[in-house]
């Protein structure tokens, strides 16, 4: 039987129509029904219908029955409606199930969602910016998409860059590290920093924290770091991992300020391990990643691992 596929739209207006549509028809031909929703295509202002055709949306969605509910595409606009989302409707969804899967703009909403329920969500692919990508959709984010929707994923695992991995870090080359049943969250840092002090953003306790962003130049990403760390949210991980950031630009001031020094600023403040390299932002390989399910990291030399196939 085949599996099926909500389109819906949460955030933005859809720009590009043609990715829209090499997105859906991509999907098709790897052998998923397509159902797109009937506002996926609104425009109002910059978003893809006003407020209440957006959450009417989610709840098109959740009523689908589909196994897959994905965005198609971030942006912004679920930050302003998240008090007025029933997120047990949601919950419920996903109990009887339907996953939602997206990235960038839709962090706030997997964080509502966890914070509200506890229900997981997926970050991974978008229609528009993964399988209607221009030069073709990603081998490596298909099949672990794939993996995801047919229930075979058990984790996944990336090498890190060498200009990271020091001897003074918690772990070497010939070192083995692992933590067990530590619950995954986080997402795009912009949106996560977006939250703090409000009811959305989830409390996580010895958590493990993944983030990404684009168009954030690294001081930007230091000044947000900088606030969860003063916010106590930091101290409260036991790792923190640093996916994609991408499509910023350097200038002269910043004389060797670069997104290392951040990376190195925020070990010497954090006892949690920081890892980097995580498959996963806005760029096109791009694994999935389960928000909110307790996973195992594990670590030896360059090479991490998230598991949670024991978990399922």
């Amino acid at each position: 039987m085949k599996k099926s596929i909500y389109i819906f739209s949460p955030s933005s207006a859809v720009s590009d129509k043609l990715a829209f549509k090499r997105g859906v028809k991509r999907l098709k031909s790897l052998g998923y029904e397509v159902e797109v929703d009937k506002a996926a295509l609104e425009i109002h202002q910059r978003f893809a219908g006003d407020d209440e055709t957006r959450i009417a949306a989610i709840y098109r969605a959740c009523a689908s029955g589909a196994d897959i509910a994905m965005i198609s595409r971030g942006g912004y606009g679920l930050t302003r409606i998240l008090p007025a989302i029933d997120y047990e409707i949601v919950s419920t969804a996903i109990s009887r199930g339907t996953q939602f899967v997206g990235f960038s703009d839709f962090t706030a909403f997997q964080m509502a969602l966890f914070a509200k329920t506890g229900a997981v969500s997926w970050a991974g692919p978008s229609l528009g910016e993964d399988f209607g990508a221009l030069a073709g959709s990603d081998d490596i984010m298909e099949a672990c998409f794939n993996d995801m929707v047919t229930g075979q994923g058990e984790g996944s695992g990336w090498r890190m860059p060498k200009t990271v991995i020091k001897q003074k870090d918690p772990f070497s080359v010939s070192t083995a590290y692992s933590i067990d049943n530590s619950v995954l969250w986080g997402g795009n840092l912009a949106m996560l920093t977006s939250l703090v002090g409000t009811p959305y953003l989830p409390v996580v306790e010895n958590g493990i924290l993944f983030i990404e962003d684009i168009g954030e130049h690294p001081y930007r990403v230091e000044r947000m770091l900088a606030q969860l760390l003063q916010a106590g949210i930091l101290a409260q991980q036991r790792a923190i991992i640093f996916g994609q950031f991408t499509q910023y630009k350097l200038v002269p001031h910043d004389k060797n300020y670069q997104m290392a020094s951040v990376i190195e600023w925020l070990k010497k403040q954090v006892n949690a391990l920081v890892l980097t390299g995580l498959p996963f932002g806005h760029v096109a390989t791009k694994i999935v990643l389960p928000v909110g399910m307790p996973v195992t990291l594990a670590v030896e030399g360059r090479d991490a691992f998230l598991l949670w196939g024991h978990q399922h």
